[in-house]
């Protein structure tokens, strides 16, 4: 500081600086100084008080006016003027203090400011020259008293002793400080982190800034001294004489800019602000944060005893000005000061805004007379609000100059447009700050005697946009900081007062009107905005609030009808949409573990009634959407195998592929059959189920109960096969992602390129099963029929599956069937000669009608033959097996299910090829072996085909009709035929004969015992032998076609029939073991449970050892159907 010292006389200060009257009142923070003062005051008939702060002026002023009355007080700052007629005191700032006053009782408050570097020279001023008529009264720090009394001889020096102790509490964590802590940061940009940190982890903090408008901070420190929040977040500001109620002061900084540098705090310093702890009695303490290093000790000491070095020098500035030119005013400003305790002070704004402007010719050509310059001299007393830089400031002070030279004002609209780009409430923190101290600017100017022509107007404007401004910087600096519902709450915890709960329909939960979070249920979730303390404080009180509101909720809860209930596919248990409790796995699917979803606060008797309802309403929607299945537990009135059968499905949710209980079914006698379908099970031709549950709402609830108990609700696909299902179509394609055991559950089965609903297949079993069971010539052909033992894909297959002609290859292929290719036209041929030989046989039988109706006991064989499921094939009872004696025995009774209507999917072209399966064995199209594989284009010949149609291959037809010694109509079209386009093929498809390897081949009292390995058949060869005699046999019979038909070749010419048919079938024909999972229900039929069946080439390799054996005629039994149609036919034909 000394390097600021100008040389001085050694001499004391002229007789005008004369001490007798003056009374200086020294002492620390919290002695009761401006109380003083104010009682002084009011005791004489007038006086003028001066405050360091426009803040503290504002205090000061109300407590006056408490007094003394509104009308007898002003109140002038360079901001503000407050001018009542008949004032008798002035509340003032240091700067605004009339230069000469005629006041009893004039006042200084904290006049150790005179040190000050930017501001100590006015207060210097005022403390030499300003004096009461009656009492002048100096009020301020203990380190003034020696300067005082060097400068002012006579002063009368009072010290006061603090009302309170002030202790050092050492260094705390911001977020562990005592409550009614003030904590001092020294830069804007701290101070807001500190409060942005207060107010996530203790609810909020108000904050005082010097930048901030007198009604910003009265706001702001009006949340602290009511109690809004426990915390203050302030700069050196509250230093200065503001009344707080602060129990502790922690310094946050101990560096502060100074306008100059950045340096450490004085003790002085440190004193003037920790003394802020404590008021009147109450003992306060100081410390640090965790951010600044602990105190020495002997700072320490020297806080505590409020001992610090004297003040040697105060700032000083010559109020002797020479306004006779611009050069004399600032040799007059640089005069030296008169005493040793006086320092010349540092440039201040104006000094620096007028030698700014000294510089500019404009404003020297103007400033010529005594005037002008002292008017310049006003004009560069503008405060620096904005703390921009002087040379923009001094532009200002130019343009405002020019206009009182010229004008005698300044310019309304420049006023205008300067106020109105402050008039705005839109930004942040930040933004409405600088607003602030432009819109003071303006003022500050409106405040100014003679500068405008409508001060008046000018003045009310200014300050109801700086009021606006403040009270938006208000509500930016709470909403930032202050988190209002925290502070209430934990005030209200810290009071244990009752809270009183309000909860909305939607389950928001509001105490003492904050929203602190949501009840769903019986758990309370608080709000996402909480976080840390904050939420320990919002929970705390939510839970008092709502002690009682759990009882209540369960009460209700118990009470609840079943459609205020409702199962998720989550596997949540929801009451009106919120959850109540969660489904876990238990022993039995159908029965899941409850688990209450509920805070801890829900006990007790409270808490059983919600399990018990919750229990309640899980079986009672068991029960009604899965009766069938449910009933299938108990099944009453089943015994035995049918018992057995009824567990099966139960285990496997209702499904069960018919051939995985194949030995069972054949077992059950018509009783046990009829239990089974008065509980709701159907036996289709590839499935035993329940229709019943192939509908949306059983299969959702099956879905959810299976990923429960198997822990798949996180497998793909979970509830996205069943919406398939609600819209009601037949097939689908499959999704490769999604795991298949979810398509059995839906009720579907993946066959290939498509998934299909298991009553559509059923279906199509009825529409393949009388192609099957036709016999040419008996009567009319149907739809798809093609020789008695084969058929054709027809469009209502296609149709009421969705399916394309490839879908339907690998649909039937995963069904169990074989498919061999036929030229078109020789299909074509051979379908007319049928159609030809059946009208033929209608008409016959329309001539002779009479004759048949006298003979109704050889009609009903032909009738049972015509309208059996499962009859015999073309070739003999070898190739119907035993699922014909169940399905006929089915048919017998009127066992046959209606299968349940359905919307047909439009057919989809991308489909993808599954591996295709084997199928059921109790219907004539399915097959009792494990799945077969074909080559790509379907064609498997073997000795059992020799005579299943009169057209095959053109190549082996070829070779055959050669070895007989005669042409055929397919060699010699094959002949015509262009090598260069390819015959167009017709696919037959014909249930696959590996299936029924091992069964008994031959006719009634003659089939041969045991099956697969090691029976008679096996061992001679008979199985494969058989068939081709038989099915020879039979063709002579009839009547249209005669001659034996031509053995069908392998693609290199060899017969396909005899040979080694005996270790074939040893080699396939392996028995079945019973389904050991619950998931095989669901597979898509690869890898059946039994011998894979070989393939073509394989069947082929295995017959071509023997030479073709030429059959014989043989006799039709006389117990068969076929030998009473032949018999009826030929009294017909008589």
């Amino acid at each position: 500081m000394d390097a600021f010292h100008s040389p001085r006389p050694a001499r004391r200060p002229d007789s005008g600086l004369d001490g007798r009257g003056v009374t200086a009142v020294l002492g620390p923070t919290n002695t009761g100084k401006t109380f003083l003062a104010i009682e002084r005051m009011v005791a004489h008939s007038s006086g003028v008080i001066g405050l360091p702060l426009r803040l503290l002026a504002r205090e000061v002023y109300s407590r006056v006016v408490e007094r003394v009355g509104v009308g007898a007080v002003a109140l002038i700052t360079g901001e503000e003027k407050i001018k009542p007629p008949n004032a008798r005191y002035q509340v003032c700032t240091v700067e605004a203090m009339p230069r000469e006053t005629k006041a009893a009782f004039v006042a200084i408050d904290e006049v150790q400011l005179a040190a000050d570097l930017e501001r100590g020279h006015i207060f210097t001023d005022r403390i030499l020259y300003t004096r009461g008529t009656a009492e002048t009264l100096l009020l301020g720090s203990s380190t003034m008293r020696g300067v005082l009394e060097r400068m002012l001889p006579g002063i009368q020096c009072v010290t006061r002793p603090r009302l309170s102790q002030l202790l050092y509490a050492g260094s705390k964590k911001i977020t562990r400080l005592p409550r009614r802590s003030a904590l001092v940061a020294f830069s804007a940009e701290e101070v807001y982190a500190i409060a942005e940190l207060i107010r996530r982890q203790r609810g909020g903090a108000a904050v005082v800034l010097g930048a901030l408008s007198p009604r910003t901070r009265n706001a702001q420190v009006e949340l602290y001294q009511n109690g809004e929040v426990d915390f203050l977040v302030a700069t050196d500001a509250i230093g200065m004489g503001l009344n707080l109620d602060v129990d502790h002061v922690a310094f946050a900084q101990d560096w502060k800019y100074d306008g100059f540098q950045y340096r450490q705090l004085t003790p002085p310093e440190f004193g003037q602000i920790a003394g802020r702890a404590g008021r009147h009695v109450r003992d306060g303490t100081f410390g640090v944060t965790g951010r600044v290093d602990p105190m020495p000790q002997e700072l320490v000491e020297h806080l505590e005893s409020h001992t610090f070095q004297p003040v040697r020098v105060v700032q000083w500035r010559s109020r002797k000005l020479d306004f006779a030119s611009i050069d004399a005013l600032k040799r007059s400003l640089d005069v030296l000061p008169p005493s040793e305790e006086l320092a010349r002070a540092l440039p201040s704004v104006d000094q620096r805004a007028l030698d700014f402007l000294s510089r500019d010719e404009g404003v020297a050509k103007w400033a010529k007379d005594a005037r002008s310059v002292e008017l310049l001299w006003e004009a560069c007393k503008l405060p620096d609000y904005r703390r921009i830089a002087p040379a923009q400031h001094a532009e200002i002070i130019a343009s405002i100059y020019a206009d009182l030279v010229r004008r005698g004002t300044v310019a309304e609209d420049y006023m205008a447009s300067q106020v109105r780009r402050a008039d705005s409430t839109e930004g942040d923190i930040d933004t409405l700050s600088q607003r602030i101290a432009e819109i003071r600017t303006w003022t500050y100017i409106s405040h100014r005697p003679g500068w405008l022509a409508d001060p008046t107007h000018w003045q009310e404007n200014t300050k109801a946009i700086e009021d606006r401004l403040s009270d938006a910087l208000h509500e930016r600096l709470t909403k930032r900081f202050v988190d209002r519902r925290t502070s209430v709450l934990m005030k209200r915890l810290r009071e244990n007062a009752f809270m009183e709960a309000e909860i909305g329909g939607d389950g928001t939960v509001l105490v003492e009107g904050h929203l602190v979070g949501e009840l769903q249920g019986f758990r309370f979730t608080p709000d996402v905005k909480s976080d840390g303390p904050d939420a320990k404080a919002v929970r705390a009180a939510a839970q008092k609030a709502l002690a009682g509101e759990y009882d209540k909720r369960a009460e209700r809860f118990f009470n609840a009808p079943n459609g205020d209930l409702a199962m998720g596919s989550d596997g949540l248990l929801r009451w009106l949409g919120s959850p109540v409790a969660s489904l876990t796995a238990g022993e039995d699917p159908l029965k899941p573990r409850i688990v209450i979803l509920a805070d801890d606060q829900l006990a007790g008797p409270a808490r059983d009634r919600v399990a018990q309802r919750a229990e309640r309403f899980v079986t009672y929607q068991v029960s009604t959407v899965l009766k069938p299945l449910v009933d299938l537990q108990s099944a009453e009135g089943v015994e035995g195998a049918a018992k057995g059968i009824a567990y099966r499905l139960y285990e496997n949710f209702g499904l069960l592929q018919r051939r995985d209980v194949a030995e069972e079914v054949r077992s059950l006698d018509q009783e046990a059959r009829a239990a089974l379908r008065r509980l709701g099970v159907r036996f289709g031709a590839y499935h035993i189920f329940l229709p019943a549950l192939v509908k949306p709402a059983p299969a959702n609830l099956m879905t959810l109960l299976w990923g429960i108990a198997n822990d798949g609700r996180d497998r793909p696909g979970f509830g996205e096969v069943t919406q398939l299902l609600a819209t009601g179509r037949t097939s689908v394609k499959p999704d490769a992602s999604f795991d298949p055991v979810f398509y059995g559950l839906a009720g579907y089965r993946v066959l290939g390129s498509r998934a299909v609903r298991i009553d559509i297949l059923e279906r199509l079993a009825d529409l393949i099963r009388p192609a099957l069971a036709w016999t040419p010539g008996s009567s009319k052909r149907p739809d798809g029929a093609y020789n008695g033992r084969e058929f054709i894909v027809t469009p209502a297959m296609m149709s009421i599956l969705g399916a394309t002609a490839g879908d339907m290859d690998e649909i039937l292929k995963g069904l169990g069937y074989r498919s061999q290719a036929i030229e078109q036209r020789e299909v074509e041929a051979a379908i007319a000669s049928q159609d030809e030989a059946a009208s033929a046989a209608a008409r016959a039988k329309a001539a002779g009608s009479a004759a048949a109706a006298t003979e109704p006991v050889d009609a009903a064989p032909m009738d049972a033959a015509l309208i059996e499921p499962a009859t015999a094939t073309d070739g003999g009872e070898d190739v119907v097996s035993e699922a014909a004696e169940d399905v006929a025995s089915d048919a017998a009774v009127n066992e046959s299910d209606a299968t349940p209507s359905a919307e047909n999917e439009p057919a989809t072209a991308d489909a993808t090829v599954a591996e295709p399966s084997g199928n059921d064995e109790d219907e004539a199209p399915a097959s009792d072996a494990s799945e077969a594989v074909v080559d790509e284009v379907g064609v498997e010949a073997t000795g059992e085909d020799a005579g299943s149609a009169p057209v095959d291959e053109p190549s082996a037809e070829s070779e055959t009709a050669a070895s007989q010694g005669e042409a055929t109509p397919v060699e010699a079209a094959s002949a015509e035929a262009k090598p260069e386009e390819p015959p167009k093929l017709v696919l037959l498809w014909r249930p696959h004969r590996g299936e029924n390897r091992g069964r008994p081949a031959g006719r009634a009292g003659t089939r041969p015992q045991g099956r697969g390995r090691g029976g008679a058949g096996a061992e001679t060869g008979e199985a494969v032998a058989a068939p081709e005699a038989r099915s020879g046999e039979r063709r002579n019979d009839r009547p249209q076609r005669g001659g034996a038909a031509p053995v069908r070749a392998d693609a290199e010419g060899r017969p396909r029939s005899g040979g080694k048919g005996g270790e074939r079938d040893r080699r396939d024909g392996s028995s079945r073991g019973e389904a050991g999972s619950r998931e095989e229900r669901f597979s898509h039929g690869r890898g059946g449970k039994g011998g894979k069946p070989h393939t073509t080439h394989e069947r082929d390799a295995a017959g071509s050892g023997g030479e073709r054996r030429v059959e014989k005629p043989r006799a039709i039994d006389p117990d068969s159907p076929f030998a009473k149609l032949a018999a009826l036919k030929d009294k017909l034909g008589k």
